[in-house]
């Protein structure tokens, strides 16, 4: 079912957002080369515990932690472990959920490791943008098929990048995962008309290799049967998602980190309604 959220609700969403935004700008000084990916996983654990928010990935479907850290051609959902050193080179991806008094908000940022190849470089600057594009298109009256069809056309047939099609954004509050699906594809003036209120998530996963395709992997622990995904061609695939609310004005964006270098357009200010 799909909510239209109440003054209230955004300013709740607010709150969360910028908690979990500052959570992501804390990590800029923790991830670097030597560096195991647990060392993400335990510096969040202790921001949100500090600053009475919880990591509400942590329990949802089954998986036992509160971040998700995806290496190199791991594209999504893979998790925080001891014996993964960061590297020189590494581009690593960091997906977050936040829970701050009832309000949920959901984020991923890709991190370079040290020093990066230009290559690499590119395909974190063309994911970044390909989000925005996407969040661009969620304007009312849109359709749910604009946010794709942008997200598409930039990342495969103007930078010919693989577009990840099986996993996908959503709807978000009052659980993680809501109503509607997201998809970073499609045809644009197709799908789901959006409307004020509505508040979703768009994260593009881009695969510097050219394919789509991705593949499942099971982790290395007996005891767990969790699964994530990695490129079905090896190469390295980048992430970003935020968190927005559609309104008039256009989209804000409830997870947006500082500096905002130019995307003061995005900032909400919900914490100033009545």
């Amino acid at each position: 079912m799909i909510t239209i959220k109440s003054n209230r609700e955004l300013k709740g969403m607010q709150a969360s957002g910028r908690l979990l935004a500052r959570l992501f700008e804390g990590l800029r000084d923790v991830i670097k080369p030597g560096i195991s990916t647990w060392e993400i996983e335990e510096f969040a654990q202790k921001f949100m515990k500090e600053n009475g928010g919880r990591l509400s990935e942590q329990g949802f479907e089954g998986y036992r932690y509160g971040t998700c850290v995806s290496v190199n051609d791991e594209v999504a959902h893979a998790t925080p472990r001891k014996d993964l050193f960061l590297k020189n080179g590494d581009v690593v991806k960091v997906d977050v959920t936040c829970n701050l008094d009832g309000y949920e908000t959901d984020s991923c940022t890709t991190y370079p490791v040290g020093e990066i190849s230009e290559e690499d470089k590119r395909l974190i600057e063309v994911t970044k943008k390909a989000m925005y594009l996407g969040i661009d298109q969620a304007v009312v009256g849109n359709r749910i098929g604009d946010i794709g069809a942008a997200i598409q056309k930039y990342v495969e047939e103007e930078n010919g990048f693989g577009d990840v099609r099986e996993l996908i954004g959503h709807g978000i509050q009052p659980t993680i995962h809501e109503d509607p699906e997201v998809p970073h594809w499609g045809t644009a003036g197709r799908g789901l008309r959006l409307r004020e209120g509505m508040t979703i998530t768009v994260e593009p996963m881009v695969q510097a290799g050219g394919d789509w395709r991705i593949k499942q992997k099971s982790v290395d622990d007996p005891t767990d049967d969790w699964v994530y995904y990695s490129t079905m061609d090896g190469s390295k695939c980048a992430q970003f998602e935020h968190t927005f609310a559609i309104t008039k004005d256009g989209p804000k964006i409830l997870t947006l980190q500082e500096p905002f270098d130019g995307y003061e357009k995005y900032l909400p200010h919900f914490d100033e309604l009545d």
